[in-house]
């Protein structure tokens, strides 16, 4: 048997290999760019890892022996999930290998805005001293600490800022938040009542743009929007304009429509906007943790085990 990685950007795949060792399964590394690339690697492949390459289903129709498609991280945006349902290969991914990181990177940016920590700074460095800040800077007790969705980095995520001392509030039409610490919101309240409001839902046709600019427009103009999970669920020409125009204070991104992030984009002119390059997920644990754990996935569904997140059932 076979497992092809059709992608990986690790410094190595030790990881990997260790996971498959004594499986009797061969691995080989692809480094593919485009769909005809894919095709060209895994033709015969029994199971796939799939980094950032398309697996459009021009290249799931073009598989003869392949069980699984595993892909390293949580979002599966880049595989035909139902091209890979009608053939009948399970396409699973990771999503527990970077929870903590996450959790901490969207707090940290959250944090850092809310005590305006690069406003002061970029004040200072323009020879500006003051002990009060420009903008109203309420205690974070009087704030609200919001999410969209209420999934495993939510909770990590809420869980830290009610340590803080916010008030905590989630939206989820899956899941119902804890009534006694955690307040669900509908839709609009979510993006109302929202003091800083952090989202963590999974792209798809219902989700994409669900920051707008009707959205931002009913948000209190002192509102701080945080994104560490997918790029497409805001707009983020609207949400430039609406930051430059002071409809809400301040966004910290961590994902992007288009990745890397385009030279020109407006984004890159506002001051309120704390820009970081999709490095959320990472920590030296979390690397070796994601490659392994993926490796182990595939592995288990060549050996016909039960899968631990099939995504695609």
């Amino acid at each position: 048997m076979k497992i092809v990685i059709t992608d990986a950007s690790f410094a190595n795949i030790i990881p990997e290999t260790d996971a498959v060792a004594g499986a009797g399964i061969e691995l080989v590394l692809a480094q593919c760019k485009t769909a005809e690339d894919v095709m060209n690697a895994t033709a015969d492949a029994d199971g796939m890892i799939v980094q950032w390459a398309p697996i459009t289903a021009t290249v799931i129709d073009n598989l003869t022996r392949c069980k699984v498609i595993v892909r390293y991280g949580i979002g599966v945006d880049n595989v035909d999930l139902a091209a890979a349902r009608q053939k009948g290969i399970a396409v699973c991914n990771v999503p527990d290998y970077c929870i903590d990181e996450v959790a901490d990177h969207t707090v940290s940016l959250a944090l850092a805005h809310a005590r305006q920590l690069v406003q002061i700074d970029m004040r200072i460095r323009a020879g500006v001293w003051k002990i009060y800040p420009d903008k109203p800077m309420p205690s974070f007790s009087e704030m609200t600490f919001a999410t969209a969705g209420y999934g495993r980095i939510a909770r990590a995520v809420l869980d830290r800022a009610r340590a803080f001392g916010f008030r905590t509030a989630a939206y989820d039409p899956f899941v119902a938040p804890p009534s006694d610490h955690v307040t669900s919101l509908s839709l609009d309240e979510l993006f109302r009542q929202a003091d800083i409001l952090s989202l963590h839902v999974p792209l798809s046709p219902e989700s994409k743009h669900l920051v707008n600019a009707d959205r931002l427009a009913q948000m209190k103009p002192t509102a701080i929007i945080v994104n560490t999970a997918r790029g497409g669920l805001i707009d983020t020409t609207a949400l430039a304009n609406a930051l430059q125009a002071g409809t809400i204070a301040a966004a910290g991104l961590d994902v992007f429509e288009s990745e890397p992030l385009e030279e020109y984009h407006p984004l890159r002119k506002c001051p309120n906007a704390l820009l970081t390059s999709h490095v959320a997920w990472f920590s030296e644990r979390s690397v070796p943790k994601l490659q392994r754990m993926a490796a182990q996935e595939a592995v288990r569904a060549l050996q016909g085990e039960p899968l631990r997140n099939q995504v695609n059932k």
